[in-house]
C-alpha cells in the first residue's frame, strides 16, 4: 500500500539508487530511472525519500558512516602499534574495495564535487585527534623526520586507493584479468605497511 512507510520497499529503493550512484554518479542518475529500476513510480519514490538530493545524502552518509567507523575503531585503539595500524587500516581498505569496486571512483567524484559534505560526516577532528596521529608523529620525531604527517598519510591512502580506480588502465597495459589484479592487491596488503614505515624510518 501506497500510502504507508514499509521498510523493505526502504531499503529497494536505496539499494537501487546507490548501485546507480556507484555506476554513473550523482548527476547521471536520473529519479525515473531508479523508480523504473525498483518497480515504482516516481510518486511513491519521492513520498519515502522526497528529491534525488535527499536519497543520495542518505547512501553518502551510510557509506561514509560504515568506513569511517571502522577506520576510526582502528585508529583510537591505543593497545595496537603503529605498524599494526597502518596493516589494518590497509588490509580494512584493500577489502572493502575488493567487495564494492565501484566506491572508490564514487567517492573521488562526489567528494571532489562536495568535500565539505564528507567532512562533515566524517568529523573533522576525527584523524587529527586519533592515537594514529598521535604514533605517527611521535614516529617521525624519533627518526627525526622533519615531514608533515599528513605527507605519510597522504601517501598511505595514494597507494590503497589509486591502483583501484586506476583499474581499467592497469588491467589494459598488463593484460590481466580481473582475478589477476585483485592477487595484486592482496599482495599489497604486506607491501603497504613495509613501504609506509620505510618512509616514515627514512624521513
Amino acid at each position: 500500500m501506497e500510502g504507508s512507510i514499509d521498510s523493505s520497499t526502504e531499503e529497494r529503493i536505496k539499494e537501487v539508487a546507490r548501485k546507480m550512484f556507484m555506476q554513473k554518479g550523482y548527476a547521471a542518475t536520473r529519479v525515473k530511472d531508479i523508480a523504473d529500476e525498483a518497480g515504482m513510480n516516481i510518486a511513491l519514490l519521492n513520498y519515502y525519500f522526497r528529491s534525488k538530493e535527499k536519497l543520495f545524502d542518505i547512501i553518502m552518509a551510510e557509506n561514509v558512516q560504515m568506513i569511517a567507523g571502522s577506520i576510526k575503531q582502528i585508529m583510537m585503539d591505543p593497545a595496537t602499534s603503529l605498524q599494526a595500524k597502518i596493516e589494518k587500516i590497509v588490509t580494512f581498505y584493500i577489502d572493502l574495495f575488493t567487495g564494492q569496486p565501484e566506491l572508490p571512483l564514487f567517492v573521488f567524484r562526489e567528494v571532489t564535487a562536495n568535500p565539505e559534505k564528507l567532512v562533515d560526516i566524517i568529523g573533522r577532528n576525527q584523524v587529527m585527534h586519533s592515537y594514529f596521529f598521535q604514533q605517527l608523529r611521535a614516529e617521525l620525531a624519533t627518526n627525526n623526520a622533519p615531514m608533515h604527517p599528513m605527507q605519510i598519510l597522504m601517501s598511505l591512502m595514494s597507494l590503497v586507493v589509486m591502483p583501484f580506480i586506476a583499474r581499467p588502465l592497469v588491467q589494459v597495459i598488463s593484460r590481466q584479468e580481473i582475478t589477476e589484479f585483485y592477487g595484486l592487491m592482496q599482495e599489497r596488503k604486506l607491501l603497504i605497511p613495509r613501504w609506509v614505515m620505510s618512509m616514515i624510518k627514512a624521513g
